[in-house]
């Protein structure tokens, strides 16, 4: 009791303070305020360091970037009102929009603001591929052979070869725009100081309690009818790290919504087929749909242990426990099954080999292993305390056919460089879709991106699966690159350097009051169209 009078005393002080604001400052309607938490923090808000979705979602209302994906994964004019690829697909110009301001700074001079110009894209670029920098996002332009402004208003870049999911790369939040001047004085502080172009601008940030972005009343968009956007006058974002808090502070109203699935509340909330609880639907809105996620055990194959070594555990464990079961009792049906490959469903690319669950060869596998080793299979999943069901689940599974699984929690931030640096044998993790193409999920698989420099965790090397990358990589027609995928998702499927366990879907328990709110494939919250009644 006395837990949730601290937490509703300091909710009060919130709201006041954001209210009231300084002292010149009118209160704001609490309907045009829109409150959500983020139980892992936020790090950074330069666009250089979106590297993950807490992040992500605050800088994707402060900035943005030439191009957008629409909720369909569509790629749509931002601050470039269009573009032109030549026909070799080497070069991309585009034409930016000559009515997108900066945010207020008085760094800009008496003004307090100037016009984005083609050189903004060319120092944004500069900055992102900078050592000193050290962006996480500087592999985007891995790509690029050069860039440079040929007006204000027209930007060119040039690409090492052809590449048909660069103008996905360019929708993510690492490419957006920032202003020179303002880097340049605030330099690693622009984390907590940042001026943009998008929807809301940057009131106030007290780490670990609160931030406030404000509607940036010049922002150029529009909706359909030809209304401003945003609607929207504040966003406020706690950081109350306990998941509980944050589920009771949404069924007292005073959180606008929460996201994903938490094994402490999902069924207070779902039925067993994943459909909202009668007790809420007069008052909550359930929003879900495909997610580009997919979760999965990673196996590290440069380990020693004899059983992670041999195909025949590693099949055994692909085919030995029920996908079907982990959906529906572990998640209540929300998510897909992985009865295909690695790439999720959304995708083109995924392989058409089904996986089955077939216990009967899982334990004939085990057996044969028996007689070729004196020692039966021993295996350690580490995972985090979100997961620690599913990875229970696997061990009871794996048990059963014959295979010893112990499971090891770590904090996410400690498994996470465990992960990178070769230190675990079996691993829960995801791979959340950074643009909408499969060349973004068998990236994982490239013997070139070794973990800890690149994103291949496993240290999975397969020459065919190396040879048909390489091709998909500049390979323009559509139909051809797809069956490219197909190929290389199958030879993963075949080493099986990785066990996938579903395919997740985007859910979002949202307001009866909030308005607006759409859900996009690669989750990326979108609060410029949003309002509530």
């Amino acid at each position: 009791m006395l837990f949730r009078r601290f937490f509703k005393a300091t909710l009060s002080i919130f709201a006041f303070l954001l209210l009231c604001g300084c002292k010149n400052t009118t209160p704001i309607d609490s309907k045009k305020i829109f409150s959500y938490n983020e139980h892992r923090n936020v790090t950074s808000l330069d666009p250089a360091f979106a590297r993950n979705p807490q992040n992500i979602w605050p800088i994707n209302q402060l900035f943005n970037g030439l191009v957008q994906l629409d909720k369909n994964l569509q790629i749509i004019p931002e601050i470039a009102s269009s573009w032109k690829v030549s026909q070799d697909g080497m070069t991309y110009t585009f034409t930016l929009r000559d009515d997108v301001y900066f945010h207020s700074s008085p760094l800009f001079g008496s003004k307090k603001t100037r016009k984005v110009v083609a050189s903004d894209f060319v120092f944004s670029f500069d900055r992102l591929t900078d050592p000193k920098v050290a962006s996480p996002g500087s592999w985007v332009m891995q790509q690029v052979q050069s860039y440079q402004a040929i007006d204000d208003h027209t930007l060119s870049i040039q690409l090492k070869k052809p590449f048909t999911a660069f103008l996905g790369l360019l929708s993510m939040r690492y490419c957006a725009v920032v202003p020179k001047e303002v880097v340049d004085h605030f330099g690693n502080q622009f984390r907590s100081n940042p001026i943009g172009t998008g929807p809301f601008y940057f009131k106030r940030w007290e780490e670990n309690i609160k931030l406030v972005l404000r509607k940036n009343s010049d922002y150029f968009e529009k909706d359909s009818l030809g209304n401003s956007l945003p609607y929207l006058e504040s966003i406020a974002i706690q950081f109350i790290p306990d998941i509980q808090s944050e589920f009771m502070l949404f069924l007292q109203g005073k959180l606008d919504f929460i996201n994903s699935l938490d094994t402490s509340y999902k069924d207070e909330l779902l039925t067993q087929t994943g459909e909202l609880q009668a007790a809420y639907r007069d008052r909550v809105s359930l929003l879900n749909g495909p997610y580009l996620n997919t979760e999965y055990i990673g196996i590290y194959l440069d380990n020693d242990n004899p059983a992670i070594q041999s195909k025949k555990i590693r099949e055994a464990i692909h085919i030995g426990f029920d996908r079907d079961l982990l959906v529906a009792y572990l998640r209540n049906n929300i998510g897909f099954p992985s009865k295909n490959g690695f790439i999720p469903k959304g995708l083109q690319g995924t392989s058409q080999e089904a996986i089955p669950y077939d216990p009967v060869r899982a334990r004939k596998l085990v057996m044969e292993y028996l007689e070729e080793n004196e020692d039966p299979p021993q295996l350690t999943i580490t995972t985090d305390a979100n997961y620690l069901d599913i990875c229970e689940y696997m061990q009871r599974e794996l048990q059963k056919i014959g295979i010893s699984i112990q499971v090891e929690v770590m904090p996410t931030a400690t498994l996470r460089q465990a992960k990178s640096s070769g230190k675990l044998e079996l691993f829960r993790a995801s791979w959340i879709a950074d643009y909408p193409d499969a060349e973004n999920y068998l990236s994982l698989f490239y013997s070139k991106n070794f973990s800890p420099n690149g994103p291949n965790y496993t240290h999975f090397k397969n020459s065919a699966f190396d040879s048909l990358y390489e091709s998909a990589l500049s390979t323009t027609e559509d139909k051809l690159r797809f069956e490219q995928y197909r190929q290389m998702d199958a030879l993963v499927m075949k080493d099986i350097p990785v066990i996938p366990l579903y395919y997740d879907e985007v859910i979002r328990f949202v307001q009866k009051g909030v308005k607006g709110m759409e859900i996009n494939p690669i989750n990326l919250l979108v609060l410029k169209t949003v309002y509530k009644e």
